[in-house]
């Protein structure tokens, strides 16, 4: 005796939904174990280190990696506060992380 299982789709909307939910479950899953889901590139800072020189300040660092749309005083900020610095405890040869 051998015996099949026929099944019969009652509700073809239904049946839609159910394959619809499983395979965003399973790719949204994938997703997650590859780290495709994973926003940390965009969020995460980025920085350029650049290293003193003798006679260079904030100021100046700060201007040669400005761009157009930021504000000087601004990026002197950052830099300080990122570094963990003031404005005149610069030394030759230190790194400072510079915001990209």
């Amino acid at each position: 005796m051998n015996h099949k299982k026929h099944y019969v789709v009652k509700s073809r909307i239904r049946f839609f939904i159910s394959v619809l939910l499983l395979m965003l479950i399973t790719v949204t899953a994938f997703n997650t174990l590859l780290g495709f889901n994973n926003a940390e590139g965009e969020t995460k800072d980025q920085y350029t280190m650049v290293e003193v020189c003798s006679g260079d300040t904030i100021w100046d660092i700060a201007k040669a990696h400005l761009t157009d749309q930021e504000d000087l005083r601004q990026t002197v900020y950052q830099i300080m506060a990122i570094n963990h610095i003031s404005a005149g405890n610069l030394q030759p040869g230190q790194l400072l992380k510079i915001p990209v």
